[in-house]
Formats: C-alpha cells, sequence, structure tokens
C-alpha cells in the first residue's frame, strides 16, 4: 500500500522537475519533499528520481508514475459515475497541446464533448515535439504530439496534417527580398520565432538554406496570436499554420517561398485504460480534427 503524502511528494518533484517547487507547491519544505521522497523508494528498494536539473522520473520512477495516474483515474471514474445522477459534479481531464493546436482547431474540436460530459479541461502547453513527455510523466491524460509511436500502455491516433507556410508582409518582402529569395537575403532579414525550441524554423532555414541557428536575427514571440500579430506589423518573416492565415484579410501576408511549407503530423496520444468520460473525448476529438486538419486521401 503506498503512502499518499509520499505519492504526492513524488508526483510533485516529477511535474516541477524539482524538490523546492515541489516543497512551494505542497507547502513544505524541501527537505520535507526529499524525506517523502526518500522514504517511498526505500519502501519500494528503487531509485524513482534522478538528482538533475531538471529532476527526471528514473524508468521505475516512469513506472510508478503511471500506475499512480491509472489509479487516479479510477478514483476519478468511480466518483464520476457515483455522482453522475446529481448533474453538479464535473470531470477534470487533463490534455497536453501544442501552442498552434490551441489557438486554432483544438477547442472547436472538443467544445461539445466538453459541456455533454461535464469535463473541465487543464490544457497544459509545449512544443509538439514535447508534449509526449506530459503523458510519459502521467501529467496529462492524452496529449497532441508529432510522435507516431505510443509507449508503453498507450495508444496513438493519427489527427491530420497541420500545414506551415513562410510567410511575410508585401512590405517586408519588397525591402528585405527585393533581390530574390537567396541565403544572403534571409542571413539578413529578421525572423520571428515561436522561442528557442522551434525547431520547426530553424530545420528549415538549416536544410533549404545552410543557415544554422543564431546565423540571422530574430525575435521569439511565444504565443500564436502575437507571433502572426508581429509578422503583420512587418516585424519579421515567420512560419505560420496555413489554419490561422485563412482567417486574415487575404493578401495581408504573402507566402514568401513556397518549397518552404512544410506538413506536420499530429497524433492524439492518450493511456489505453480510459474512463468513459475520456473515451467519448477521444472518439469526438479524432473525428472533429479531419474537420481542420489536413488528411491524406487513400490512393486506390
Amino acid at each position: 500500500m503506498f503512502d499518499k503524502k509520499q505519492c504526492n511528494a513524488f508526483l510533485a518533484v516529477i511535474k516541477t522537475g524539482s524538490f523546492e517547487s515541489a516543497a512551494k507547491e505542497l507547502f513544505l519544505t524541501a527537505a520535507a519533499v526529499s524525506l517523502r521522497v526518500q522514504a517511498l523508494e526505500k519502501s519500494l528498494g528503487t531509485l524513482l528520481i534522478n538528482r538533475t536539473r531538471p529532476c527526471t522520473a528514473t524508468q521505475a520512477g516512469l513506472e510508478v508514475v503511471q500506475y499512480l495516474q491509472h489509479a487516479k483515474l479510477r478514483e476519478q471514474k468511480l466518483l464520476h459515475d457515483l455522482k453522475a445522477k446529481t448533474n453538479k459534479n464535473f470531470f477534470k481531464v487533463r490534455i497536453g497541446s501544442n501552442e498552434d493546436s490551441l489557438a486554432t482547431w483544438l477547442l472547436p474540436a472538443i467544445t461539445e464533448t466538453l459541456i455533454q460530459q461535464q469535463l473541465i479541461a487543464e490544457i497544459h502547453v509545449d512544443d509538439q515535439s514535447r508534449t509526449y513527455a506530459l503523458l510519459e510523466t502521467g501529467l496529462v491524460h492524452g496529449c497532441i504530439s508529432m510522435q507516431a509511436r505510443p509507449m508503453h500502455g498507450c495508444e496513438a491516433i493519427f489527427l491530420g496534417n497541420i500545414r506551415y507556410k513562410m510567410v511575410a508582409t508585401p512590405n517586408f518582402v519588397q525591402k528585405w527580398f527585393t533581390h530574390g529569395i537567396t541565403r544572403e537575403a534571409f542571413r539578413l532579414a529578421p525572423a520571428i520565432i515561436f522561442n528557442d525550441k522551434d525547431h520547426l524554423h530553424f530545420d528549415v532555414m538549416q536544410n533549404r538554406f545552410g543557415l544554422v541557428q543564431n546565423s540571422y536575427p530574430y525575435s521569439s514571440i511565444p504565443a500564436s496570436e502575437s507571433f502572426v500579430t508581429a509578422i503583420r506589423l512587418g516585424l519579421g518573416y515567420g512560419m505560420v499554420p496555413e489554419l490561422q492565415l485563412n482567417e486574415l484579410a487575404p493578401q495581408s501576408l504573402i507566402e514568401l517561398y513556397e518549397p518552404c511549407a512544410v506538413d506536420v503530423a499530429l497524433y492524439w496520444h492518450h493511456w489505453q485504460q480510459q474512463s468513459l468520460p475520456l473515451q467519448k473525448l477521444t472518439q469526438h476529438l479524432v473525428a472533429n480534427a479531419r474537420h481542420y486538419l489536413a488528411y491524406p486521401k487513400l490512393k486506390d
């Protein structure tokens, strides 16, 4: 039988990445959190946390996280089923999402289910290449990721492709690319990136023009709507989801270089053992995503 206080301390460290941050979340001292984690490790006879910066779960730690999250899901399901008749109780679902999906298609795709199933959403945002880690460490029930392969105990469902285009304002193109789309022009022109984890932009620049990160000027705007606003204001060029471009006035932004367009495949990852509300969420999310994302047609 697991000690609840020890488990909460362990999960808090995995969630926050440090004993100090976990202590603040639990209103304890860092020493008290450390003692509880050590007691749990001693009772299990194995190390659960790598004492690095940030702290990460060992393989045994990941197995414990998965077990505890499954137990929590079963508890939530039982409470939801017992209290369903009151119509006053909500089931919290934690979703890992990239910023662009959240800003465009995710909420419209799940709104009906959230209302009908009385779900409240806690959305954790990270790059689509990193949301997988949120599920792996048990911080979310499901996540939108570019990873195609599911981890043990999970399923991965293809949602569709989100297309990114390299765009800028007509005035920006005229100013910085007067002599054409060249490597030298990209070396001098300011770009807009999301943040230092924006591998999409960095990969395009390196693969297409041989320009590595920090070899050209760029501004970091870590919010989807503000990111597009910065490009519309002429502060730089950038990779923008086609879904966002469709909402803008025609010609306010133009495609700078068509060969730089990139299709990013997105997948919905979730635990195989799901409560009924989470099953409903998965069904509707997968079905509705196809109204927004590009879904390749099967060849005859």
